[in-house]
């Protein structure tokens, strides 16, 4: 039988179709299983956004549910200072959080295997992460940094899980603290709007230019409140004026009678200026 023929190279990384770098994870040294990681550089130019620099940021497929966001931080460490790692379930644009919320307000999040995007402090150590070994395995727990799992990561979890009363009510504090504080910028906002765009009494709304570079809002909330409910007594007026047929039918007769008599009426006057009319040659 002929010998199985290797199928990456002893210090080469193995690229597979999409542009991923193939890395190899062990969860200890003395592990013999190891879990495949596919890395490679983030360029989604769609994507305006400060926080995942296109030059800088490695997108990671397949992070196991054992790897924290301190585990991958020190994991990738090894190939340049790491400004930020970021975990999600799906990949995605990113979205600041508003307003940012304590974990102890937050769902509890889906264990299962994730994706990362971690962005270094030079855009060397993309080119470094990319260009790893695949025979090279990067090692998830060692004696000085020891990653827990099974019964020590439920205990551990649990002890986590209790919070101090008075540490819970500086976070509570803290949120609503926050909280008034948004509410009461939005109700100057619409203050300031309401003042800048009044209607007059014949319903016209004064439009002023604002400053340079904010974009134009048409309609404030208090003027589509006020068109919404004219519009309401509009259509409820008519309702009841027309709830039945024959009182639409009876509204038509009288305007047509009325109609009617001031035509009558008209003419009575032109015959009447007519007869009073003399022919006066001197």
């Amino acid at each position: 039988m002929a010998p199985a023929r290797k199928k990456h190279g002893s210090s080469k990384p193995y690229i597979i179709p999409g542009g991923f770098t193939e890395l190899s994870l062990q969860f200890s040294s003395d592990s013999a299983a190891r879990h495949k990681l596919y890395v490679k550089e983030h360029r989604v130019r769609a994507e305006k956004s400060s926080r995942r620099p296109l030059d800088r940021t490695l997108f990671v497929l397949n992070i196991p549910p054992y790897c924290s966001k301190a585990v991958v931080r020190e994991l990738f460490s090894q190939f340049g200072g790491v400004q930020s790692v970021e975990l999600r379930e799906h990949p995605g644009s990113f979205q600041d959080s508003e307003p940012k919320l304590s974990k102890f307000f937050k769902p509890a999040e889906k264990q299962g295997f994730k994706v990362g995007y971690i962005v270094f402090q030079n855009s060397s150590s993309v080119t470094a992460a990319k260009s790893h070994s695949h025979n090279s395995p990067l090692v998830v727990s060692t004696e000085q940094r020891p990653v827990k799992t099974g019964v020590q990561k439920w205990i551990q979890q649990y002890k986590e899980s209790f919070i101090q009363p008075n540490k819970l009510q500086q976070i509570v504090d803290s949120f609503m603290a926050g909280y008034d504080k948004r509410k009461e910028e939005e109700a100057e906002r619409q203050r300031k709007e309401g003042e800048q765009q009044q209607e007059d009494e014949e319903g016209w709304v004064k439009v002023t230019r604002g400053h340079k570079g904010t974009k134009a809002r048409p309609h404030s909330e208090a003027a589509n409140r006020r068109t919404l409910q004219k519009e309401m007594k509009k259509k409820k007026r008519k309702e009841l004026m027309n709830f039945y047929t024959w009182q639409h039918r009876n509204t038509q007769k009288l305007h047509i009678a009325e109609l009617r008599k001031k035509f009558e009426e008209d003419k009575q006057r032109i015959a009447l200026l007519r007869a009073q009319r003399k022919f006066r040659p001197y």
